[in-house]
């Protein structure tokens, strides 16, 4: 497994409330972590939230949960890894990854049905990023999945608490809005994309807040 065999609590954790550290020492497994992140309710809002806020909150989007999967995922000895993902008129979606014997998962926190968990069983990074592909949609049944970033790690921001601290949320997203991004499609390929069928985009939207949908202009 790709993960420390004999890892240690995470020092910033010491700054979350003792309740909160009782939450994260019972998520076990990255399937668990989802679970937790599919329990909260969906984040309408634009503020970003740390880990710990989540916990306080018990409400998250998908920059919010991508974060406190990491967080979580490092507590069971992987290195908080994240990958955003950017769309043609839809919203970013940002996974955190963690790998196990050599193949690639993850975890989301999303609006949407298809782009929440992924079983570790891909090959490569980009292989992880398409089997998103046909759930990422927007409201004008476009497939809009265009690009993915290599994967971040946030020990980088380890020395600004991102774990507890919100205001430490921007510098994140502007590190990662600054990342190379690749290519999943040629513009061949783009112009000739289909609309998603009405039945797929229906089951897609089961559970969905309206108010957290992005309508493109």
């Amino acid at each position: 497994m790709n993960r420390a065999s004999n890892h240690s609590v995470d020092p910033q954790l010491s700054r979350v409330p003792a309740a909160d550290r009782k939450t994260f020492a019972a998520l076990k497994t990255p399937a668990q972590i989802q679970a937790f992140l599919d329990d909260v309710p969906y984040s309408t809002d634009d503020a970003y939230r740390c880990p710990a806020s989540v916990l306080r909150d018990r409400r998250a989007h998908c920059f919010d949960g991508a974060l406190f999967a990491a967080a979580a995922l490092r507590q069971l000895g992987y290195p908080p890894l994240l990958v955003n993902m950017y769309a043609r008129r839809d919203d970013e979606h940002l996974i955190a990854l963690f790998r196990r014997y050599g193949h690639w998962g993850s975890i989301g926190k999303s609006n949407f049905v298809g782009l929440r968990y992924r079983e570790p069983v891909y090959r490569t990074l980009r292989e992880l990023v398409m089997s998103y592909f046909e759930g990422y949609y927007n409201m004008e049944r476009l497939r809009s999945l265009r690009e993915y970033t290599r994967p971040f790690n946030l020990r980088a921001f380890d020395r600004l608490n991102w774990l507890s601290d919100d205001a430490t949320m921007d510098l994140i997203a502007d590190k990662l809005d600054a990342l190379a991004r690749r290519p999943i499609l040629t513009p061949r390929m783009v112009r000739n994309l289909t609309l998603l069928d009405k039945r797929s985009f229906d089951a897609g939207m089961v559970g969905t807040d309206i108010e957290g949908v992005y309508f493109p202009e």
